[in-house]
């Protein structure tokens, strides 16, 4: 696994200026933007891209930690790949990049939609900005369990390296579609993911709740109904439907742990309280709170979507 590491280590390399000339580019366009007025919210704030990156470097750290863990879980499955690995290189690399995005597009509508590991996600999605630092808004533990949707891929013969390189370079694409300052781009809305799809994506509006989940292709969302386009008329707000609150890195990373601490101490039964980690954010016994379906449901049914909002 040494040349993965050298891979990696270069992937960062070529990155890291990569990254920080878009991001240059992206503050010198706000800079010029109105900061006051109606509405405006200036994209970038110096507290939310410091946390954005504390949160990345948590996240790279407990990668770090578990990666000798996870790396082994995958080399064992590959031991017993029933597959023999592809042959031409060329198919090779496109049918892992082809099947890695739909493990990530799984790991990611799970994490949308089982409340314990929107526990972890919901992190990612708590800012109220939108720019390019917020792909870098790490869910912190994510790491942990990540690697269970790319046991598949070593069982049918994808080298455990090239399982990880190939997440790496993806990695790059997923953080490049958090801006604003990119419009639509045609045809290749059909087919990749890109700021305009991302941009729901991290929307809070009820039409936008768990949209366009893909990493870098959006076709699993068009083929297993969670696509939405950008509306002109439903211009993206950014953040939770309900705010975190106070805004300190430990309130960020654990605040939805603590809600489900608060409803576990209900005095409901343990089965209530499962189905309280375990179904869709915004689940109660009662109906007092609603799930995103839910919200959506109401809303077709609601002929001004202002009265949806919380």
């Amino acid at each position: 696994m040494h040349g993965t590491y050298d891979f990696e280590d270069l992937i960062l390399k070529l990155s890291t200026p990569f990254y920080i000339c878009l991001i240059g580019i992206e503050i010198f366009l706000t800079s010029r933007q109105p900061h006051e007025g109606p509405g405006v919210r200036p994209a970038y704030s110096f507290k939310d891209s410091f946390t954005n990156a504390l949160l990345m470097l948590l996240n790279g750290g407990i990668d770090l930690i578990c990666r000798a863990a996870y790396v082994g879980v995958l080399i064992w499955f590959y031991n017993f790949a029933f597959v023999e690995p592809i042959a031409n290189p060329y198919l090779y690399w496109f049918a892992l990049f082809l099947l890695e995005d739909l493990a990530f597009y799984t790991l990611h509508y799970v994490d949308h939609h089982c409340r314990l590991f929107w526990a972890v996600h919901v992190t990612h999605h708590s800012s109220q900005h939108f720019n390019l630092t917020t792909g870098f808004r790490s869910s912190v533990f994510q790491p942990l369990y990540r690697f269970i949707y790319f046991i598949p891929l070593a069982i049918v013969g994808f080298n455990p390296a090239d399982i990880i390189v190939m997440y790496s370079i993806t990695q790059i694409y997923g953080i490049i579609v958090h801006t604003e300052y990119v419009g639509k781009l045609g045809w290749l809305e059909l087919i990749f993911v890109t700021p305009s799809h991302h941009r729901v994506h991290h929307a809070s509006n009820v039409q936008y709740l768990d949209k366009n989940m893909g990493m870098c292709l959006i076709i699993w969302d068009r083929i297993f109904g969670t696509f939405q386009e950008e509306l002109p008329t439903v211009p993206p707000r950014y953040g939770l439907t309900k705010p975190v609150g106070q805004e300190g890195l430990v309130q960020t990373v654990f605040h939805e742990w603590h809600e489900i601490g608060k409803d576990f101490r209900q005095p409901v039964d343990f089965k209530t309280k499962l189905k309280y980690l375990l179904k869709a954010p915004g689940w109660s016994p009662d109906g007092s709170r609603e799930t995103s379906k839910e919200l959506q449901g109401k809303l077709l049914k609601c002929p001004d979507p202002g009265d949806l909002l919380p």
